[in-house]
């Protein structure tokens, strides 16, 4: 009788241990797969870290996330937001740091709201507003396509703005996001290029993007031309400040040079680029 009772004990050891071990060895894709979206913004990069609920049939908008009612923008735990620097948000001052992502949508316009504590998630009953660092209102767009999968973005990306963008269903909403790089870069320019020869190109480069001091952006491209007489997108760089200076002979000249270069490299895409410049300049 009791080896029977052993033998019994055992098997129902087993049995527990057995299955422990396929429910470890299960796994089965999350209903609302986490997302971390990178993009390098000014002189760091912002991360978005969210989970992506599916549309799966439903009624999302005025439904499943109700109108007039705080979310957390998305699923699971708190959607999160970190700015590498200081930025505007909707013209608002924001410092650099990792906030929770909260809205509240309505059918013509959403709260975006920016909030200290990460660990609330979707407990919005305790919501409390003095932990907000921003809150401002957009307007909502209607898409023609219908976005199965929650999605946050950044949209419209250029050196010192960007968008951040929500989509799902039918309803796009975009969020401004500024950053301010002009002063820091001004200063680490006026800091190393006496010093070294290594940013002449990335100098002129940011002077003739920005619309600055043109003579003083040829000089520094001609100074990184000798330091890299190969280099032929430096090369291509003059003739672009050549012919915003209106110097279009000397632009055609250059390009005309760049064209020799890029064509023994076998770079067809400066090549092109060369070419278009000359056209602009017989204009």
């Amino acid at each position: 009788m009791l080896l029977k009772t052993i033998k019994s004990i055992s098997l129902a050891l087993i049995i527990l241990i057995s299955s422990n071990a396929i429910a470890q060895q299960l796994k089965v894709p999350a209903a609302s797969p986490l997302q971390t979206v990178k993009q390098a913004f000014g002189l760091s990069e912002i991360t978005i870290e969210y989970s992506r609920p599916s549309v799966k049939g439903r009624v999302i908008f005025g439904d499943v996330v109700p109108f007039g009612k705080i979310w957390r923008t998305g699923a699971n735990s708190t959607t999160k937001i970190t700015f590498g620097d200081d930025v505007k948000v909707e013209g608002i001052d924001v410092k650099a740091g990792t906030y929770g992502f909260y809205t509240i949508p309505n059918a013509d316009s959403w709260e975006i709201m920016l909030y200290k504590d990460l660990t609330l998630g979707g407990n919005v009953a305790n919501y409390k507003t003095e932990n907000e660092v921003l809150r401002v209102k957009v307007k909502p767009t209607v898409l023609g396509n219908k976005v199965e999968t929650f999605t946050i973005g950044l949209a419209d990306v250029t050196f010192t703005s960007t968008n951040i963008e929500l989509t799902w269903e039918n309803t796009r909403v975009a969020v401004s996001v500024v950053t301010e790089i002009d002063s820091k870069i001004m200063k680490t320019i006026e800091n190393t290029i006496v010093l070294d020869t290594r940013p002449f190109y990335q100098a002129a480069s940011y002077y003739y993007e920005n619309n600055k001091d043109l003579k003083q952006a040829l000089e520094w491209a001609e100074k990184a031309i000798i330091a890299n007489p190969k280099a032929y997108w430096v090369v291509l760089l003059k003739a672009k400040i050549q012919l915003k200076l209106n110097d279009k002979k000397g632009a055609i000249t250059t390009a005309n040079l760049v064209i020799y270069m890029s064509t023994l490299e076998k770079d067809d895409s400066f090549v092109k680029q060369a070419k278009k410049l000359i056209a602009s300049a017989k204009q």
